[in-house]
This record gives C-alpha cells, sequence and structure tokens, in this order.
C-alpha cells in the first residue's frame, strides 16, 4: 500500500466492543489487539497455508522458526505461528522465496530437534499478506505446550524483544512476559534465561499495586504506571534486570493517558494533574500544580467512564491532552504550547473527541503529523489551513476566543474609569497580499466593582458592550467609539464564523479616568 492509503480489514469487522479498553502492541511486524477477551492479531508480514493434519507423515508440528519447503512449488517459509499442534491447522509464516505455496502439495521439513515434519496442504493456495491476516492472540499451537495466557487483557508493551502483558482482571498485579524474540511463547523456564517469564516467578516479583499502563522507553526500562505508585524495571528481568519504585501518590489515570516529547521526557496525566519526567528517570515535576491546580477535581474523571490521552505533536510543538466522556462524545481538551510554558482549553465536536493519539513519522513530509482516533471511526489531523472542523458528513464552525483581564480602569484602587476606544491591528498584509489575512473579529467588553465580579460575567456572557475590529492589518476609519464605564474590566476577542480563521498583533483600549464615586 502506499503511505497515506488505508483500506478496511474485512475480517477484524464486529470482533472488537468498542465499549471495552484496547490497546494495540506494534510487535516484530505485527499488531498485537488487547481488548479483554478479545485478543488478536493483525498480521501484514506472513503469508498462510492451511492443512486438515499438521502432524500428517511426519508426526510432528513444526516448531517456530521451522522453514518449510513445498514440494512442488520450491517456495520456503520460515514458522511464525501455527494454530494447532495436532489438528487442522493454520501456518503463518514468512515466505523467503519468489515462489508460492500451491494447493495440495506436501510441505517438508525439519524442527529445531531435527524430527521431520511432513503435511500436505488442503486444496487452496497459499494466501499472500496484504492486507494482513486476523487470528487469536494465543501461544503457539494455541497449547499449553507453549504456556497459557488469562481470558482477559488489556495492557501491553514490547520491551528488550519481550511482549509485557498485564491487566488480567482476575490478578490484577501480576504481569507477564514473553520468550525473549517469540511472542507467541509464554511458558516459564527458570533454567533459559531467555524463556518466558512472571512477576511471581523472578526478583522483580508482583506489583504492589494495580498496573493501568506500561510504559517502555527505547531499550533502557519500562515503566509500570500503577493506580498511586511508578515503577520502572530496568534490564531484563530473566537477565538481571532491576527494579526500581520511583514516586507514590502519582500514578498514571490509564494505558493511553501518557506520552514522550521529542527530547525522551514522559508526560502523563496521573492523580494530581500533569507530570513531566525527564528521560532517564529523572525528578518529577507537576506541570499543572501552580497553573491548573483544581484539574484533577475539576475535570472529574474516572477511569470507568472517561478515556483520557496524551500525544505529543512533533511539528508544532506541543501536548495535547484529550479527556473523554465515552458515553457522551463531551470532551474537555488541553494544548500545552511548549514555547510559552503554557496551557490552553480547548474544546472539539463530539464526533471528533480523541480516543486514542499516534504521531504518524511518514517518510512522506505532507503526511508526517499527530493521528486522532476519533469517536465516530474517523482518523483526523489538525491543518492550519482548514477554517472549520470536519465533523464527518458536514463541518462545523471552529468557535475561538481569548480573554484578557480583568484590569483595573482608575489610577487607585476603587476608581472608576471610562472606556471610550478599541482598536485593533489584525493579522495579514494587504487583502491582495501574499500572507494569510484575517477575518473580522468580534470584541466583548465586561465591567464591574470587582474582578471577581468582572470574571462571573464573562462566563455568564454579560457583557456591557460589543463591536468590531476590522483586519487585515490596521484598517482605518475602523475605530470603535462606544463607551463604557466601571471600576475593573475584562476584553474578550472572538470568532465563531464557518470557513473563517483569525489573528491579532495588538489590541488597544483607551481608558480615561474618572475618579472615584463619593
Amino acid at each position: 500500500m502506499a503511505n497515506g492509503t488505508m483500506v478496511k480489514l474485512d475480517a477484524s469487522d464486529g470482533e472488537i466492543d468498542t465499549s471495552d479498553n484496547l490497546t494495540l502492541i506494534p510487535a516484530f511486524g505485527k499488531v498485537i489487539v488487547l481488548n479483554g477477551a478479545n485478543k488478536k492479531v493483525y498480521d501484514p508480514i506472513n503469508s498462510k497455508i492451511a492443512t486438515a493434519s499438521i502432524l500428517g507423515t511426519g508426526e510432528n508440528p513444526p516448531d517456530p522458526g521451522t522453514e518449510l519447503t513445498g514440494g512442488s512449488s520450491g517456495a520456503k517459509m520460515t514458522v511464525d505461528y501455527i494454530t494447532a499442534l495436532t489438528d487442522a491447522c493454520t501456518i503463518y509464516g514468512f515466505r523467503t522465496t519468489t515462489a508460492t505455496f500451491t494447493a495440495g502439495e506436501t510441505v517438508t521439513g525439519t524442527d529445531d530437534d531435527g524430527n521431520d515434519i511432513e503435511f500436505a496442504m488442503t486444496a487452496a493456495n497459499e494466501v499472500a499478506p496484504s492486507p494482513g491476516h486476523w487470528y487469536d492472540f494465543t501461544p503457539f499451537g494455541n497449547s499449553a505446550t507453549f504456556g497459557t495466557l488469562p481470558s482477559k487483557l488489556y495492557l501491553g508493551a514490547m520491551y528488550l524483544g519481550r511482549l509485557y502483558l498485564a491487566g488480567d482482571p482476575n490478578n490484577a498485579t501480576e504481569w507477564r512476559a514473553s520468550r525473549q524474540g517469540g511472542i507467541f511463547d509464554y511458558l516459564n523456564d527458570a533454567d533459559d534465561v531467555q524463556s518466558a517469564c512472571a512477576g511471581g516467578d523472578v526478583e522483580f516479583g508482583k506489583l504492589q499495586d494495580i498496573p493501568r499502563a506500561l510504559i517502555p522507553y527505547e531499550n533502557d526500562y519500562m515503566i509500570f504506571g500503577c493506580y498511586g505508585t511508578i515503577y520502572a524495571l530496568i534490564g531484563d528481568p530473566m537477565q538481571g534486570g532491576s527494579a526500581k519504585r520511583i514516586a507514590d501518590k502519582v500514578g498514571v489515570f490509564g494505558s493511553q493517558s501518557w506520552t514522550f516529547d521529542e527530547e525522551g521526557n514522559l508526560w502523563w496525566y496521573g492523580t494530581g494533574g500533569i507530570y513531566r519526567m525527564p528521560k532517564g528517570l529523572g525528578p518529577i515535576q507537576n506541570m499543572t500544580e501552580y497553573r491548573l491546580p483544581n484539574i484533577i477535581y475539576s475535570e472529574a474523571a474516572d477511569p470507568s467512564t472517561h478515556r483520557i490521552c496524551l500525544g505529543w505533536d512533533v511539528r508544532r510543538h506541543g501536548l495535547v491532552i484529550a479527556i473523554v466522556n465515552l458515553s457522551t462524545g463531551v470532551n474537555s481538551c488541553y494544548w500545552y504550547e511548549k514555547r510559552v510554558d503554557g496551557f490552553f482549553p480547548e474544546l472539539y465536536p463530539e464526533e471528533c473527541s480523541p480516543y486514542s493519539m499516534l504521531y504518524y513519522d511518514s517518510p512522506a513530509a505532507a503526511q508526517r503529523d499527530l493521528l486522532f482516533g476519533c469517536r465516530d471511526g474517523y482518523i483526523r489531523q489538525s491543518l492550519e489551513t482548514a477554517t472549520s472542523d470536519d465533523i464527518g458528513g458536514s463541518d462545523e464552525a471552529i468557535d475561538s476566543y481569548v480573554c484578557f483581564g480583568p484590569f483595573g480602569l482608575g489610577e487607585h484602587i476603587g476608581d472608576e474609569g471610562i472606556i471610550g476606544q478599541v482598536y485593533g491591528i489584525l493579522a495579514g498584509g494587504g487583502s491582495s497580499g501574499t500572507h494569510t489575512d484575517s477575518n473580522n473579529v468580534t470584541y466583548y467588553i465586561y465591567v464591574g466593582d470587582s474582578p471577581e465580579q468582572v470574571m462571573e460575567r464573562v462566563d455568564a456572557g454579560t457583557y456591557a458592550i460589543t463591536g468590531t475590529v476590522y483586519g487585515p492589518g490596521l484598517q482605518r476609519g475602523k475605530k470603535q467609539l462606544k463607551t463604557v464605564r466601571g471600576k475593573f474590566a475584562a476584553i474578550k476577542l472572538q470568532n465563531n464564523t464557518a470557513d473563517q480563521s483569525w489573528g491579532f498583533e495588538e489590541i488597544e483600549v483607551e481608558v480615561t479616568p474618572a475618579g472615584r464615586l463619593g
């Protein structure tokens, strides 16, 4: 498929419970899908062949890594996964030849113990990888010979060649890891340093808290983000890896409530706000402690009803935080602007509520962007050229504003002032120039006897006067001559017209002191 081209994987239709949590883990060219009882594999790299009996005349099933050869076609594949050890079986493997396997031919090979493998294909030719295969995620051969997996799983991550799994509702503090280099092998063997393992079997041990996110950082460490605790695994648990308890009372909200920025700093939404931890497990900083001190209580998000996901926008140098009510789609989002070190509230149409985010580092620069997996099933991106929000079948106007104040109008506390003129310089050059020009902006002025009263009126939309700032640039003869008197004021600039965009360079309010009332 060409970059940016999407196709529907028909086999997956109806096999995901969208009301339940979902985690996708890239693993050796495939994607592991964990959706509670729905544990699946999306496999776009392997070919598929089938047999009525995997034992055939050789009386041995192939092992992972066995090379199979077609007797008449000469095609060869390296076995990755099989669905049974004794019965009718589907074999998935990476074909290493141009020749393909053909219906009915005899397939042979030798496993790693020197055993002969021989079976006949069914009356079906090899099925090519594209657009990808969809099958159950179970141990190799769906057999206890290669270990077992819980009936439900929600969390997973790749780290140092192992697939780590957690989120078993019946064993909430346990984690397990596959064989190193083999994501379908979960048979624990203490005598083999590459074998599968589980927390209860190694020095790292079970967690003392319930994990909510598995967060690997390259090959350096993996973080277990728990309900109220942060742990780190440094190294491999079967090869002397060590455990480190990083912090208490700063847990992670959910499986998608974290991201890394381009410098390797970890950001997450936790028990007390939005946190940042520098690369290398540095000291944790609460980024909202002073700027959004009540965010946890004002948002009142609950993992049973809300999804919170974070994504770092490399193109625009900032962080998107999306808090979504799963039943209604109502969202409360924030943009953290790295260059000014500030948070700005955002609200998206309910259809566009982000359920997931991924920065797609495409080879094509035009497609390299932060992608949003949205509530209505669409994948969206932010476009500087878009002047309305795409909500599927139609567009919706973008309502954007900025508020300045409250500020005093008199020379001294308690004095009044009179706002006489309002004028501004909006973005853009001449109306026929090459630069993007701002559309007009509506301004609202709110006044009151105290700063708190002014902000109450801003929240209620009870303004004293309103008018228009015209653009682009400074439009002569467009000064606003309306007046209003008060002790404190705030000014709000807003545009909520479809297919319009705006920006301003400067806004100026002329104030004349009016003295103190007797």
